[in-house]
């Protein structure tokens, strides 16, 4: 079968950098300037992250802003080919700190029938196969920069019309806030004819920096839908962060790690480990502010060795422009092949050797 790869995005480059700013620094100021600049309350938070924004990026209700094919390693030990679309339609209800999606969101809710259309758009220019009996060895993402089972996002009446798009592929991955994890998920689990994964961005299980990440919800909240998936014989995806805010920097590997075995505890098959970027808005006004040391390529590879034991699960390390962690060009491409080598096989390779930056 051949398919295509196509990405449709905008990169939006981030502002400031504090590339020097040492970790010394930052314990010294500590939450000094964040608690100067942040607000204490939600409402008060939503506002002033909104008001850090810069412009949306252009995007159509009936096509989805990006879509490709990528390789993953499944649950069953093999390499698949994952159709990922990436779904364009209104913004997600909360307003959480470190998060981009917004760019890429309407501010009103896409008509029926515009999500299959943009489904079909993207099957099409992908040249993924259109008989469901040709799709088995196919796994199929649906992101939607939020929850798939938020109907102002995606609208109810086409959930029929979306489930007979899922059919014949192996697996289908969704998107949910711990919150919509109800009736609407579990009924959705028992309509489509395949396995079901819902990733949960988990972010950290630091307390204060969960709550001030402003994801409106907290790590009971979390661990009570991911209950109700395993009851329901759904699977569990975790997105974490690497580096994120209000955790001091001595301390990050270490809540990372914590993150991990939180996520294994909830029964994740799954755990995605997403370097912080600065393209929030929120985060580059901090990182102007020396709250905030931007994330480092090493960074993430720690966290990946420690986090990838094999002994449950998968843990991926994501690489989604992850030249701008790295602070050496001399060894950046030869550290990527080993982190996707990584990613694919589910061991630890060898860490790459630099002597021009002793692989910072």
């Amino acid at each position: 079968m051949a398919m295509r790869f196509l990405l449709l995005r905008r990169r939006v480059p981030s502002r400031g950098s504090l590339r020097d700013l040492g970790p010394r620094r930052l314990e010294e100021h500590e939450m000094n300037d964040v608690a100067r600049q942040y607000p204490k309350t939600v409402r008060e938070r939503n506002r002033w992250i909104v008001a850090q924004r810069e412009e949306r990026n252009p995007v159509e209700s009936r096509r989805p802003y990006a879509f490709l094919v990528e390789k993953e390693r499944g649950e069953r030990g093999s390499l698949v080919d994952v159709v990922t679309l990436f779904l364009t339609n209104k913004e997600c209800p909360w307003r959480c700190f470190m998060c981009d999606l917004w760019k890429n969101t309407l501010e009103f809710s896409v008509p029926p029938g515009a999500i299959p259309q943009q489904i079909d758009h993207a099957f099409e220019e992908l040249s993924i196969p259109s008989r469901p009996e040709d799709r088995s060895s196919l796994q199929l993402k649906l992101y939607n920069s939020g929850s798939f089972f938020d109907p102002k996002a995606i609208p109810a009446t086409d959930y029929e019309a979306i489930a007979e798009r899922t059919r014949g592929f192996d697996r289908l991955i969704v998107e949910s806030h711990p919150r919509l994890v109800g009736d609407r998920c579990l009924s959705w689990g028992r309509r489509v004819d395949l396995s079901l994964e819902v990733a949960i961005g988990l972010e950290t299980v630091h307390g204060d920096a969960l709550a001030q990440l402003n994801k409106g919800f907290t790590l009971e909240e979390f661990r009570r839908a991911a209950s109700r998936l395993r009851d329901a014989g759904i699977s569990l995806r975790v997105f974490l962060l690497v580096n994120p805010p209000f955790v001091k920097p001595s301390e990050q590997t270490e809540w990372a790690l914590r993150t991990v075995a939180e996520a294994r505890r909830a029964g994740a098959t799954a755990i995605c480990l997403i370097p912080t970027r600065q393209n929030s808005g929120a985060l580059g006004a901090l990182t102007r502010a020396g709250s905030f040391a931007p994330t480092s390529l090493k960074q993430l590879e720690d966290v990946f060795d420690l986090s990838l034991d094999g002994s449950y699960g998968r843990v991926f390390a994501d690489l989604w422009d992850l030249q701008d962690f790295s602070r050496c060009a001399l060894c950046f491409e030869r550290r990527r092949a080993r982190l996707e080598r990584m990613n694919a096989e589910q061991v630890i390779l060898p860490r790459i050797e630099c002597e021009n930056c002793n692989g910072a």
